[in-house]
């Protein structure tokens, strides 16, 4: 059986391996915080980190994170303690919250590479990931507050 680090655990599935990542995380793993959109990469609602990168788990074959480090919404910070998750928060980001999971993952990886992001920076990392409701203007408030709380830290 293939395995994965998951969120700093060992896990192994047992789907073939041309699995699509999202699909072994939903049914088999049972981390629902990653979303189904449409399948094909284009929305970006099923974002996770591989090694560090935000990758669209509906493209990436499970087989071919084996060996890397995926981490999921649920791993970003379980007490949502994460500056992105928290500024999430205050700002009020989310209308449906279906994309938010993505989102989040999506700012994350913004912040890591670019601790005081342009909103140039903001919009195009932020365009990988599409909001049907709109919310695009508190998104980027809070891409900015994040930024500032972890700066504060």
């Amino acid at each position: 059986m293939p395995k994965l680090s998951i969120n700093g655990q060992a896990r192994t599935f047992a789907a073939p391996d041309d699995t699509p990542l999202l699909w072994v995380l939903r049914d088999e793993l049972g981390l629902t915080g990653t979303k189904y959109g449409c399948g094909v990469g284009v929305c970006g609602a099923c974002t996770v980190h591989v090694d560090g990168v935000a990758t669209k788990s509906c493209l990436l074959p499970a087989a071919a994170a084996a060996g890397k480090s995926v981490r999921t919404i649920e791993g970003l910070s379980p007490e949502g303690t994460h500056p992105v998750q928290r500024a999430w928060l205050e700002e009020d980001v989310a209308q449906c919250g279906y994309c938010q999971p993505a989102m989040i993952v999506r700012a994350a990886t913004l912040l890591s590479e670019f601790p005081d992001p342009t909103d140039a920076q903001i919009d195009e990392a932020m365009s990988e990931v599409l909001c049907r409701c709109g919310s695009y203007p508190r998104i980027r408030k809070a891409v900015r507050r994040a930024a500032a709380l972890a700066k504060a830290k």
